[in-house]
């Protein structure tokens, strides 16, 4: 697939967002406790990756109970201490549920849908799909859409599959056009402050007039993103990410004010935020947020369906 390095230039598009709002902001968690690495799932050694030991090895051939009981916080009590001050705030945003994980602790994807939270796939396992085969991962493909159908009554609309390989994109779309299955966006990219239409390769492109010829791309952030709190000399303190989630979205709060409105998202995940010192950050922000006239908080595929009505895909460019 070629890059695009252009984008959208020095005059982006107009969104129109809903009443005119000023910034779309879509808060995120990423629900992925019972779905790492691990001898449990059959994997040869343990998980390394976004934990509180930064800098730890994995063990080959053996459990690690110190990572693996740092996952289960997530969904024993992080997950439960986000979305309570979600649901006292009255906000509806994404999660993006790893299959595996929503599997083993299926209360997560209940809740999140009487809540009025989107359920999105974050794939099947929480672990990088670059060196796993085709097979394997167009398997694991169709266990998320199924047990989606099992949880929430359909298919998810959304994927962010993360740690992806260079065909996830192209084999979810497949899968779900195989399927009859309505695929609305995706967020593996980091490229822009706006959704953007992603040509599908040229092999899939012989389709019949009307057809979708191009994945919806709603970009995702690593900058305004918890994850940072585990990586070295980034997030200290949860006054660093508050204020950089204030500093962003001030920024993009202008530039709506200005004519010219974007997107922010917020990355969030249960066993990181979800802990007791770090909540009350994401609380000040989401009141932060809710203290400002003309920010539409929505769920990704609101946003998305949005866009799809205002500036559908055009072939032309």
């Amino acid at each position: 697939m070629d890059r695009d390095l252009q984008g959208y230039g020095p005059k982006p598009p107009h969104p129109h967002w809903p009443n005119n709002a000023k910034i779309a902001v879509s808060f995120v968690i990423n629900y992925e406790e019972g779905a790492e690495y691990t001898l449990l799932n059959g994997d040869s050694h343990s998980e390394t990756y976004l934990s509180e030991i930064v800098g730890g090895q994995p063990r080959h051939g053996a459990r690690n109970p110190n990572i693996e009981s740092e996952y289960e916080y997530g969904s024993r009590a992080g997950i439960w201490r986000l979305l309570r001050v979600f649901e006292k705030s009255d906000v509806n945003g994404t999660v993006y549920g790893v299959g595996k994980a929503l599997q083993v602790n299926p209360r997560v994807a209940e809740v999140c849908g009487n809540m009025g939270w989107e359920v999105a796939s974050h794939g099947w396992r929480w672990i990088d799909y670059a060196d796993v085969p085709e097979v394997e991962e167009r398997e694991h493909i169709v266990q998320c859409i199924e047990l989606s159908l099992e949880q929430t009554g359909r298919a998810p609309t959304g994927w962010y599959i993360g740690r992806l390989s260079a065909r996830s994109q192209a084999l979810v779309y497949e899968i779900y056009k195989e399927r009859g299955l309505e695929l609305v966006w995706m967020a593996d990219s980091y490229a822009d402050d706006l959704p953007y239409y992603q040509p599908l390769p040229r092999k899939q492109g012989a389709m019949g007039e009307g057809e979708q010829q191009a994945l919806l791309i709603l970009p995702y952030s690593l900058d305004c993103n918890d994850f940072k709190y585990l990586m070295p000399h980034n997030w200290s303190s949860p006054d660093d990410f508050y204020n950089y989630l204030v500093a962003a979205f001030d920024e993009l709060y202008a530039e709506g004010v200005g004519g010219s409105p974007k997107m922010m998202s917020i990355g969030l995940h249960a066993r990181i935020s979800g802990r007791p010192g770090r909540m009350g950050a994401v609380r000040r922000f989401v009141e932060y947020v809710a203290k400002h006239e003309g920010a539409w908080v929505a769920t990704r595929e609101e946003i998305a369906r949005h866009w799809l009505r205002v500036h559908p895909y055009r072939t032309d460019g």
